[in-house]
């Protein structure tokens, strides 16, 4: 995991805990997560929207083109 040992993660678990506080660093890793889950969801749409153009770039194109002419 990005060539950390054991005794790195171990040390920045130390100084996650002297920075964060016992009671904050449940919240901190949560919201980590959050964030993490939203990035990923946002790759993914963009990789879905990128092979939907693919699979049929006309039929995006005029949908594009009727959002601009409408707005």
């Amino acid at each position: 995991m990005f060539g950390l040992g054991t005794q790195e993660l171990l040390i920045i678990l130390i100084i996650a805990l002297f920075l964060f506080g016992g009671k904050k660093l449940p919240e901190v890793g949560a919201g980590l997560g959050k964030g993490l889950r939203a990035f990923k969801k946002g790759l993914n749409d963009i990789n879905e929207d990128v092979k939907q153009e693919d699979k049929e770039p006309d039929k995006l194109e005029k949908n594009e083109t009727k959002i601009s002419t409408t707005v």
